[in-house]
């Protein structure tokens, strides 16, 4: 029988991290690791406070829902997580938010453009808007695929955020960029110009990433 124990601390510790940094409140927001080896989502438990959360508390799921191992129901929005490490293979974690700046921009319907060279390295590029679907259908990680083809990275309307990454410090870290990078283009907006860098240093960023520089 595998042992769980080092990545259900792993979640356990992310996610009290993530929710003293305000990306989440109350018992929103959902954090996992994929095992690929063991073929196991290790997740969240739905409806826990985070603040009362234990290792004990973290689930472990098989990619189709059935619980392996744990006393709670996995996150409602395990559908999401499952859909992402199928569809994209270089996901290993992924962190659900619903950090306030990036989650008006879902509300709004708009895309967080890309005003901060540091989001081509770490996100992609801009942060696009997966469509609304109702939260734990299989219609939202149908949706969020759509649009994380070549990114990291999404909005979900009405919803909140969704980041992947190669380990769950990654997907965290891409997470806090997120909101780091609605807050500046919410306050830039304020500040009435808001300009996205200009497409030919995209471009030249983007090479000088496909380069390994």
């Amino acid at each position: 029988m595998r042992n769980y124990q080092t990545n259900k601390e792993k979640v356990l510790r992310i996610s009290k991290r993530a929710y003293d940094e305000k990306l989440f409140a109350g018992t929103s927001g959902n954090l996992s690791i994929y095992d690929r080896d063991g073929g196991v989502i290790i997740i969240t438990p739905s409806s826990l406070d985070y603040q009362a959360m234990q290792v004990d508390d973290i689930m472990v799921i098989t990619p189709e829902g059935r619980i392996v191992e744990g006393k709670h129901a996995p996150s409602s929005e395990w559908r999401l997580h499952a859909a992402i490490y199928i569809n994209c293979r270089c996901a290993n974690a992924v962190v659900h938010t619903h950090s306030p700046f990036a989650t008006s921009f879902a509300v709004s319907n708009e895309e967080i453009p890309l005003v901060l060279i540091e989001m081509v390295a770490f996100i992609g590029g801009h942060v696009p808007v997966a469509k609304f679907a109702l939260p734990g259908t299989d219609q939202v990680g149908n949706e969020a695929i759509k649009v994380l083809q070549d990114r990291s990275a999404c909005l979900m309307q009405n919803h909140g955020v969704v980041c992947f990454g190669d380990s769950l410090e990654q997907a965290h870290t891409r997470s806090v960029y997120v909101e780091d990078a609605a807050k500046i283009y919410h306050y830039a907006k304020l500040n009435g110009n808001a300009r996205p860098i200009a497409d030919e240093h995209v471009k030249a960023m983007f090479e000088r990433r496909r380069a390994g520089e």
